[in-house]
């Protein structure tokens, strides 16, 4: 079973004014598609839906939803918040199988600044993705991807084919051949390097 489990009710009506009934009831509305079956419009109890989700393990995660005794696996696709409040107004899910293979975009960080020699030169780390995509089983979908710099100087770069990823996952062919990042040479050690070429230079004739 997937680390959320959220207890949905079935909403009767669609449409606008049936989401703001369901907000005015203390629950965030939202929608359930995929699969065989056709959109279903459900609802979760605030509290029980701000919990999942400051958890950090609801959006674009595998959750457990529970409905009159019955359980069905989804994947969190979308919320939508308030642009004042920032408090969830709807919410997306699709229905999934555990093990089924899904297309999800995962982000990445970076770790280990102080072990790379680079970095401790004065190097500058550019970030060309902060997010790759995964083909990946739905009860396997990692938070993050982590990138070690260690070791890393001026001149390295980190490929997504060098990502570490988990068992039975693969990377979206069109970010297989892609760079993360790499570590080029700041602006002061740019500036160090030219005052060297001119201290370095013969005097002019």
């Amino acid at each position: 079973m997937a680390d959320i489990v959220l207890n949905v009710e079935v909403r009767a009506t669609a449409g606008t004014g049936a989401a703001r009934l369901a907000r005015r009831e203390g629950k965030v509305p939202g929608v359930l598609y995929g699969g065989p079956l056709g959109p279903v419009s459900v609802s979760v109890p605030k509290n029980e839906f701000r919990k999942a989700l400051y958890s950090g393990k609801l959006l674009g995660h595998l959750v457990t939803l529970k409905h009159e005794g019955k359980v069905q696996s989804v994947i969190a696709k979308d919320i939508q918040f308030h642009p004042v409040s920032d408090e969830p107004v709807h919410f997306d899910l699709y229905r999934v199988d555990e093990h089924q293979l899904i297309k999800i975009a995962v982000p990445v960080h970076f770790k280990n600044e102080d072990a790379s020699p680079g970095m401790k030169r004065g190097g500058a780390l550019t970030i060309a993705l902060h997010e790759v995509q995964l083909e990946v089983p739905a009860d396997s979908i990692p938070e993050e991807l982590v990138v070690d710099l260690t070791g890393l100087d001026v001149g390295d770069s980190i490929r997504a084919a060098d990502l570490k990823l988990p068992k039975g996952a693969k990377l979206a062919p069109h970010d297989r051949d892609a760079t993360v990042a790499s570590i080029g040479m700041s602006s002061a050690m740019q500036a160090e390097d030219a005052t060297a070429e001119g201290e370095a230079a013969p005097p002019a004739a």
